[in-house]
């Protein structure tokens, strides 16, 4: 078992930045994929970033692409989300999950535990 829990949402304006973070307990963190995810009210669930088990290879949703940025420390057993130049359209629950894989996935069907949420919202 894995537990997850999510930090560091908030309230920014457009243009702004925030770094949401994941702790991981209960498991070897250096053996699973690393995944954000995204629900914005009245939406589907939408892939944001994966990361891979080691950290070597990191996968971006388009929406998201160039302005965040994924990352993990094994070390600390927590996996990173630096949001820069936030739109609007970034509000929603951000989820982080954790895959039983090397490698991460677009399809939240391939992640097997997940954290409560997170709230991002992004003023105009």
């Amino acid at each position: 078992q894995v537990q997850l829990v999510e930090s560091g949402g908030g309230l920014v304006q457009a243009g702004g930045s925030l770094r949401l973070s994941c702790a991981a307990s209960g498991r070897t963190f250096s053996n699973y994929a690393m995944g954000w995810f995204r629900q914005a009210p009245g939406k589907g669930q939408e892939f944001g970033a994966g990361i891979s088990a080691s950290g070597s290879i990191e996968t971006y949703g388009d929406s998201v692409k160039g302005r965040f940025t994924i990352s993990r420390d094994n070390a600390k057993s927590t996996v990173y989300l630096q949001m820069n130049s936030l739109k609007p359209e970034d509000t929603a629950v951000y989820y982080c999950a954790a895959g039983r894989t090397r490698y991460s996935s677009r399809d939240s069907g391939e992640y097997d535990y997940w954290g409560q949420g997170t709230q991002v919202t992004v003023s105009s």
